[in-house]
């Protein structure tokens, strides 16, 4: 129906104009048009002139009338007011140009006034440096790796590890393990805690692992420095300082400098697995996703375990793992 009416609408023939006002005029438009008429009584030539008079003035005022209600076609008219399909714009049929038959606005018209509409939302300088940061890490020649690994027992760890802090009033969630985890792994992998340097690698004595926080103002990485010499506790305190002061707009510079390495879990959000962007000039960053339950063969039966689907993003210029996989030493 919607095709036969935009048809209609950008016909240049004047016949099927003419019967697609009259199909969707008034109902006392329609009746005068296709209803007979009854004969007119004859004017009397005496008040001929005085009711030329009297009639002219409403005479042209319906037709001034019936001329701008047919420059818009009843379906542009639809479109132009309708808030149901969540288009909330309120289109000014005065300012639109009719591309149609006689100047007659129609759908294509009144879809361009629409997209002209779009508002338009300054970047914060935060989301300009993301934005720019993240252009740039797409010029990086880098790979993924994705590996899912079984949870259950680090599941009972933090819960017996929460148990003992409870009187300290302090709890360590999964992704605390995972920053700790990634620290001892890149403290016995040294060689993976670099960043490339044009013709040269740069290897960093700290390990400082940055965590991507969401914000209202954009993407933030504050960074855990020397999370490898921290206990799980202090990763677990720091965390959550880094991520309530990156939500509050008050980190501080030396909060968002010298990261070496970077953590982005959206497991937490229900994500079971997704690949992050390198944030340049880091060499690596791992994405983590929801642990979620998985049948498993084991001893020829069928257990459920707790799974989670982790990527390693990585820069090909300056990574290790081209070696590691050729001598079978991947780091688990």
């Amino acid at each position: 129906m919607t095709e036969a009416v935009e048809s209609a609408e950008t016909s240049p023939d004047p016949s099927v104009d003419e019967l697609f006002d009259k199909v969707y005029s008034s109902p006392a438009a329609n009746a005068s048009t296709w209803l007979p008429s009854e004969p007119e009584p004859k004017p009397d030539p005496g008040a001929e002139s005085e009711s030329t008079a009297k009639k002219a003035s409403p005479a042209s005022a319906e037709s001034a009338s019936t001329v701008d209600k047919l420059r818009i076609s009843p379906l542009a008219r639809k479109l132009a007011h309708d808030n149901d399909n969540d288009i909330d714009i309120d289109i000014d049929l005065d300012s639109v140009t009719g591309s149609g038959p006689n100047g007659r606005i129609i759908r294509v018209d009144v879809d361009a006034a629409i997209a002209a509409a779009a508002e338009v939302i300054p970047l914060s300088k935060i989301r300009k440096v993301t934005a720019k940061r993240l252009t740039q890490s797409q010029d990086i020649p880098h790979f993924f790796l994705t590996n899912g690994v079984e949870v259950d027992r680090l599941m009972v760890l933090r819960r017996e590890v929460n148990e003992g802090l409870a009187t300290q009033g302090v709890k360590v969630s999964l992704n605390d393990f995972i920053v700790k985890a990634v620290a001892f792994t890149l403290r016995q992998h040294p060689e993976a805690n670099v960043s490339f340097n044009g013709d040269s690698l740069l290897r960093h004595p700290r390990i400082n692992v940055g965590i991507a926080v969401v914000t209202d103002a954009g993407l933030l990485v504050p960074v855990v420095t020397d999370a490898d010499r921290k206990s799980l506790s202090e990763i677990g305190a720091e965390v959550v300082a880094l991520a309530s002061a990156a939500r509050g707009s008050k980190l501080t510079l030396d909060q968002m400098s010298g990261g070496t390495f970077s953590v982005s879990n959206l497991g937490m959000f229900g994500i079971d697995e997704f690949t992050a962007m390198l944030n340049a000039p880091e060499a690596g960053i791992l994405a983590v996703g929801a642990a979620s339950p998985e049948l498993k063969l084991l001893g020829g039966e069928l257990v459920e375990v707790q799974k989670m689907k982790i990527t390693l993003t990585v820069d090909h210029r300056g990574s290790p793992c081209d070696g590691w996989c050729d001598s079978g030493r991947l780091p688990a």
